[in-house]
């Protein structure tokens, strides 16, 4: 029916529909308590207008966003209940390579069809492994690799121990670029004690407060001219030009014209390379950052206490 005349007396029939449509999306997470709070990834809840948390007997909650940490990847639910059974925590400080671990989770949405989760079985492949900063902004360091089968899906749930305690959360799997599928045997898991420290800040606090300050109004990049005038002895740094009195950097010893050459134990060239090792940190207010300066020919060492961001010097 595209004919004019029928357009004309009867415009309804011709008007666009729009539909709005329900996007669903399945992930995994674990229980940390017996009141109700549930852990999973960001990515798996972020930007969710409903939350739905199964467990294995069956039962559906309404889950509430406690809050969530998009750098680290890292939620926190909470859903109501009494007496819920958890898991317990383990120890990711001291994992072995070579040992047995169990990663539980919901891969394609099997789960659906029988409240069962999906359990695979392999060893720690490798430990302290750094991603740095994603394309799309998260920072995964420290990360567990292991060779239990991971697919879409088992992000957010847990990776166990032979103890049957959690040593990680599931993440992701290699994929070596957005061309090619998953590498089978190489999924990687964050660290417990990472995920431990998220949560306390997130339970608090409902968010992690990542806008902090050195208390470093200005500074440039060492110059030949630079060198010279005073006396160097390397030919590299950020040299302080001014900085808030009582101010982080201030408080912990800095003054002007200290000619930082270190930050967290990697040397910085210039204020990019410096800029770069404090964003491929996972750095939050409270944090503390070891800096190596130079002051008169001698070499000091200073640990600055990170504050919150100040809006006016």
């Amino acid at each position: 029916m595209d004919d004019p005349f029928w357009q004309y007396f009867f415009p309804e029939l011709f008007r666009d529909q729009v539909y709005e449509r329900k996007v669903e999306s399945l992930g995994s997470g674990f229980i940390i308590s017996e009141d109700g709070y549930v852990v999973t990834n960001e990515h798996v809840v972020g930007n969710a207008a409903e939350i739905i948390v199964t467990m294995t007997n069956g039962r559906r909650y309404e889950a509430h966003l406690v809050g969530s940490d998009y750098l680290t990847d890292i939620a926190l639910l909470k859903i109501e209940g009494e007496d819920l059974p958890y898991i317990e925590f383990g120890d990711s400080d001291n994992l072995i390579v070579g040992e047995w671990v169990i990663a539980l989770g919901n891969p394609f949405g099997l789960f659906e069809l029988n409240d069962k989760p999906t359990v695979t079985v392999g060893v720690i492949s490798a430990v302290d492994r750094d991603w740095g900063r994603t394309n799309d902004g998260r920072l995964y360091m420290d990360m567990i690799q292991t060779d239990a089968a991971i697919n879409r899906g088992n992000s957010g749930g847990p990776l166990v121990n032979s103890l049957g305690q959690v040593i990680g959360m599931n993440a992701f799997i290699y994929t070596g670029s957005q061309y090619e599928q998953g590498f089978v045997g190489i999924g990687f898991a964050i660290p417990i004690n990472k995920i431990k420290e998220v949560v306390a800040e997130l339970r608090d606090r409902g968010q992690i407060n990542r806008q902090y300050w050195l208390g470093i109004y200005d500074a440039q990049d060492v110059t030949p001219m630079i060198v010279a005038a005073l006396e160097l002895p390397v030919d590299y740094g950020v040299i302080i030009s001014s900085l808030a009195r009582n101010g982080p950097a201030y408080k912990a010893g800095l003054r002007q014209y200290d000619v930082i050459i270190e930050v967290q134990g990697t040397t910085v060239h210039n204020q990019r390379e410096m800029l770069q090792v404090l964003r491929s940190s996972d750095l939050k207010v409270g944090d503390k950052i070891r800096v190596k300066a130079i002051r008169n020919g001698e070499v000091r060492e200073f640990t600055i206490t990170l504050e919150a961001m100040r809006n006016s010097r």
